[in-house]
């Protein structure tokens, strides 16, 4: 459940949006990126969020279907442009990007009355972003699929804290906080879990994400790998070496991988070094959502050890 739109990125490297002189079109968003990674694997994916009334909005819907990911719960918004979103790319660790989102984005329009809770709360896992709770009416409708899951195991809520979203970072945080109780597994980066409980060492901001109700803590701590915490267990997973080409739709690859190892019921060290070789994945290519890998070219990584 949350952001979608149309990526144009760009065809050059190493360049500013100013002398870059062609694009690709690509199916982006964070949660939607995820479902499609989702899919990848094998899984029966959907997405609730909403689209303009435009071609891009088409787009959007067609995308999907081609991916695998059912847009039965995707509508449009009158009025509103299906968002945009350019960025730029100078590997490995610089990828500037540009949300044309305004005035509102459609998915932001999200609203209680209008979600199937049913569905929300029978689906074996349901993934939620920081995003869609910075602004009404798509932060009210979010607390209402909460409340319909009831802390259904593998509620999972997304730490993707983009600044840019929001008024200020103290907004960020009361909302992320009274988020977490409602959810059972958190998933962010370091300067995500500044924002969502104060901590940026991965020890204390797993145990923080814990002790605000989450069963399963995941903290990503880049080229230091990926720390994972529940209330008997924890571990560290290595980063899995990687050319860098776009770093940008590694953490949806590594989320949708996660979605299916925890559906797999794998053991906890299994299911993060498959997520996180995933994401490797994703960053040594160029788009987001269409660059996803299958299960048999992560096991392949994971095989040989490198991507």
């Amino acid at each position: 459940m949350g952001r979608v739109g149309v990526d144009l990125y760009p065809l050059q490297t190493g360049v500013g949006l100013e002398d870059v002189t062609s694009f690709g079109k690509f199916l982006g968003g964070s949660a939607t990126n995820v479902a499609v990674a989702a899919a990848r694997h094998g899984r029966r994916s959907a997405v609730i969020t909403r689209v303009g009334e435009d071609p891009f909005g088409r787009y959007v819907r067609r995308a999907l279907t081609d991916l695998g990911v059912s847009d039965e719960f995707v509508s449009a918004v009158p009025g509103l442009p299906t968002p945009v979103t350019f960025c730029e790319i100078f590997p490995p660790d610089d990828f500037p990007l540009y949300f044309y989102r305004l005035p509102v984005a459609p998915d932001l329009m999200i609203a209680a009355d209008e979600l199937d809770l049913n569905a929300i709360r029978d689906a074996d896992i349901f993934w939620c972003t920081v995003t869609g709770l910075s602004r009404d009416p798509s932060r009210t409708a979010h607390h209402a699929a909460w409340e319909a899951r009831g802390r259904r195991p593998l509620t999972v809520l997304d730490l993707d804290y983009r600044p840019m979203f929001w008024e200020s970072p103290e907004e960020a945080t009361a909302a992320v906080r009274a988020a977490l109780p409602h959810v059972t597994v958190a998933v962010g980066n370091l300067a995500e879990c500044e924002i969502a409980v104060g901590e940026t060492e991965p020890e204390k901001a797993a145990d923080a994400l814990l002790d605000a109700g989450v069963e399963l803590a995941v903290v990503k701590m880049g080229p230091e790998g990926v720390l994972y915490k529940t209330a008997g267990e924890e571990g560290r997973i290595k980063p899995t070496p990687v050319d860098v080409v776009n770093g940008l739709g590694a953490g949806d690859g590594f989320g949708g991988a996660l979605c299916h190892g925890l559906l797999e019921g794998w053991p906890l060290d299994r299911v993060i070094r498959f997520a996180n070789a995933a994401g490797a994945i994703v960053a040594g290519r160029l788009e987001c959502s269409t660059a996803m890998p299958t299960t048999a070219e992560v096991e392949k990584v994971m095989e040989a050890g490198r991507v």
